[in-house]
């Protein structure tokens, strides 16, 4: 019986390769940390008859006539967006992080302005100041990073005179490959006294946060949050920006629309709508609070090994190994060999890296995915020695094989969840 039944009559090709697919997600360990399983029913809405309908503007204030059921879907997502972030306003039309954090600077700056963002070899995302990328073609970015590659925490006092030299409109924190938690408190005093607006870019660690696991930027006074929906929030791709405040709320729905898009996808919000209401279910909880302590497990493995980990260990979901130093392999080669055993994570830069991006020192692992399949700490220290068997032995191919084995035996006794709220909880 195939997944695709019409597919495979009609694009057979199509249909094998989406087979494909499914079958490696199913066999394999994904240890991406932005990476995780979306439920049946989010997919569903995904693959509604929303997809076939124009949205431009907002609920109430259309471009275009029949739009019951669009502004129906959006109010509901704005409603569970905001009571999941604790947040007075939500927009939820952002088709991904990047075109997200793009409408939220249009929304807060000028052309020229200066903001201050996480170096993206320090742990930062490409939209904070990549030089090769759009926003750092229209506003001045200068980047802050962590002290050393052994607390790799943030260096705050140094961000404090940089921002005081400086005199930023904005100063931006969040992060894509960063083990500690982030000091939301500290970075709001620098920006008030320096008069900058904050913003916070959670798109890793949003489940973290909504679950109360993660302390929320909005709590302490930010003025603008951005994130995905996937990763830790378990939804479809897509952005969402939060504010509290009405006049910063105004200025996104404008920069969102039309500023930076234009018609909405109407099916992703309706995805975005039923996984905001699954991470408002009292086990969603259960499941951040989880991912950590995976994290926290895998950790323990790789120090008790001598592994170099960057911050000697994690604080979050996710952990940024030195593969040079600890294995005598680049990130690529790391990558690499733990791809033939089905286990994936992506090789990455560390902080004050002497390699090229494409091939860095380093390797990026986290436990959102393998959370969702229902694994604990036992699961995750076996994963960890896993890790450290093949990268110790890179010339091996039979002991390869037999890992191999031994992680598809694991999976089958995780499958991908196909719900994640009981139906008669689902409200």
């Amino acid at each position: 019986m195939h997944t695709y039944p019409l597919l495979h009559k009609q694009d057979p090709r199509v249909a094998e390769i989406l087979e494909g697919e499914r079958k490696r997600q199913e066999e394999g360990l994904e240890l991406i940390p932005s990476e995780n399983y979306a439920s049946r029913a989010v997919r569903e809405a995904l693959a509604s008859e929303l997809t076939n309908k124009y949205a431009e503007g907002y609920p109430g204030r259309r471009y275009y006539g029949g739009q019951t059921y669009t502004d129906a879907i959006e109010e509901l997502a704005i409603e569970r967006a905001k009571a999941l972030f604790g947040a007075r306003y939500a927009n939820v039309q952002p088709l991904s992080g990047a075109p997200a954090n793009l409408a939220a600077y249009m929304a807060l700056l000028t052309p020229g302005d200066t903001v201050l963002g996480m170096d993206l070899s320090h742990g930062g995302h490409l939209t904070h100041g990549h030089p090769l990328t759009l926003p750092a073609k229209i506003y001045r970015f200068l980047s802050y990073g962590v002290a050393d590659t052994q607390t790799a925490a943030i260096d705050y006092d140094a961000l404090r005179s940089l921002a005081l030299r400086e005199r930023p409109k904005l100063i931006l924190a969040g992060f894509s490959a960063y083990p500690k938690r982030v000091q939301w408190k500290r970075i709001k005093e620098i920006a008030d006294e320096v008069g900058a607006y904050t913003m916070a870019d959670v798109a890793h660690i949003a489940g973290l946060i909504t679950a109360g696991v993660e302390e929320n930027p909005l709590a302490v006074g930010f003025d603008v949050l951005t994130t995905t929906t996937h990763k830790t929030l378990r939804g479809p791709r897509g952005g969402l920006i939060l504010t509290n405040r009405e006049d910063l709320a105004r200025a996104i729905d404008k920069a969102v629309f039309p500023g930076v898009q234009g018609g909405p996808h109407m099916q992703v919000i309706a995805a975005k709508a039923v996984a905001f209401s699954e991470a408002l279910h009292p086990s969603f909880r259960s499941y951040a609070q989880q991912i950590v302590a995976n994290a926290a497990a895998m950790a323990e493995v790789f120090a008790r090994e001598g592994v170099v980990m960057v911050g000697g260990g994690t604080e979050n979901h996710l952990l940024l190994i030195d593969s040079v130093a600890s294995f005598g392999l680049s990130g690529r080669e790391a990558q690499d060999l733990l791809d033939e055993v089905g286990i994936t994570l992506n090789k990455n830069a560390i902080p004050f890296d002497p390699r090229k991006p494409m091939d860095p020192s380093g390797i990026r692992l986290g436990t959102p995915a393998m959370t969702t399949r229902g694994m604990r700490e036992g699961e995750a220290r076996r994963i960890a020695e896993w890790i450290v068997q093949v990268l110790r032995s890179p010339q091996d191919a039979e002991l390869r094989e037999q890992i191999r084995e031994e992680v598809c035996a694991l999976c089958r006794a995780f499958p991908i969840p196909e719900q994640f709220v009981p139906p008669e909880e689902a409200a």
